[in-house]
């Protein structure tokens, strides 16, 4: 009895998490799209950036509504954290910190929806037996997302300094190059630590973020599996499964706040000249 309780908690969490992937070609392995995290991460861009837009266009210059109002209130505190951390034109990076924001918190909060129901709407109404709805519980989502980042730091950091500003910054600092005998050396130790800040930073912005709302998932399949033990047990995993959807809330909304901030801070870095 133990094995196939056993057996069917593993069975139960792999459903869960099997994406609905197809390889891109015959041989598979990395050539893989997870058309769940696709099609998932556009419906969910499109929806948060259509209200922002239809709420924008009927904006009025006198008493705000409470949506227009909710808007604007976000727009201000995402405009106050650029201005207090990116000292330069900040009218093409305050765009970017939103638009980030956003969609991010919209993709976390797919993890409050209950997991058996959205299995269950997944499977009979659109005939998907494997489909996972947290976007931002996939790595390649989040690697996406830092990649892009990254690009930018790379973009702005040539438009700030140059090409030849650029190389000679990832070649002459931290350390410099001078006495002249130990050049080579000095370029070499200079290249490796830039290398590594340089690699360090997509890594640690996609996985903070993919580690944590994946964790979230973990945890409400395993409240899922302790509310279908028995009546005790579902009156357990029902208080505290209330419990952890209000943490996890907050914990969605942390995590987008803090993958906003590093795309900013990482942006206005790129424009420190060492």
């Amino acid at each position: 009895m133990a094995e196939e309780a056993a057996h069917d908690a593993t069975s139960y969490i792999q459903h869960h998490l099997t994406f609905h992937a197809e390889p891109v070609r015959e041989s598979g392995g990395f050539w893989i799209l997870h058309y769940d995290t696709i099609i998932t991460s556009l419906i969910l861009g499109v929806l948060a950036f259509g209200f922002l837009w239809l709420v924008t266009r009927k904006a009025t210059t006198g008493v705000p509504s409470k949506t227009q109002a909710f808007v604007e209130l976000a727009i201000d505190f995402v405009n106050g954290q650029v201005r207090s951390l990116f000292h330069h034109d900040y009218r093409v990076v305050a765009p970017i910190a939103l638009t980030v924001f956003v969609w991010v918190l919209f993709m976390n909060m797919m993890d409050l929806l209950p997991v058996d129901i959205m299995a269950w709407i997944y499977q009979d109404i659109f005939h998907q037996h494997a489909w996972r709805g947290v976007s931002t519980a996939d790595v390649n989502t989040t690697f996406a997302l830092s990649l892009s980042v990254f690009g930018l730091m790379i973009f702005y950091s040539i438009k700030s300094k140059g090409l030849g500003g650029w190389i000679k910054e990832l070649l002459g600092s931290p350390f410099g190059i001078r006495p002249l005998w130990a050049s080579p050396l000095l370029i070499a130790f200079n290249l490796l630590f830039n290398l590594i800040e340089y690699i360090s930073k997509p890594l640690s912005h996609s996985l903070r973020l993919y580690g944590n709302m994946y964790a979230g998932e973990i945890i409400f399949l395993l409240l899922g599996l302790l509310a279908s033990s028995g009546v005790w047990g579902a009156f357990a995993g029902g208080i505290v499964h209330v419990g952890w959807s209000i943490f996890d809330g907050f914990i969605a909304i942390l995590q987008a706040y803090i993958f906003m901030m590093l795309t900013v801070v990482y942006i206005s870095m790129a424009h420190e000249h060492h």
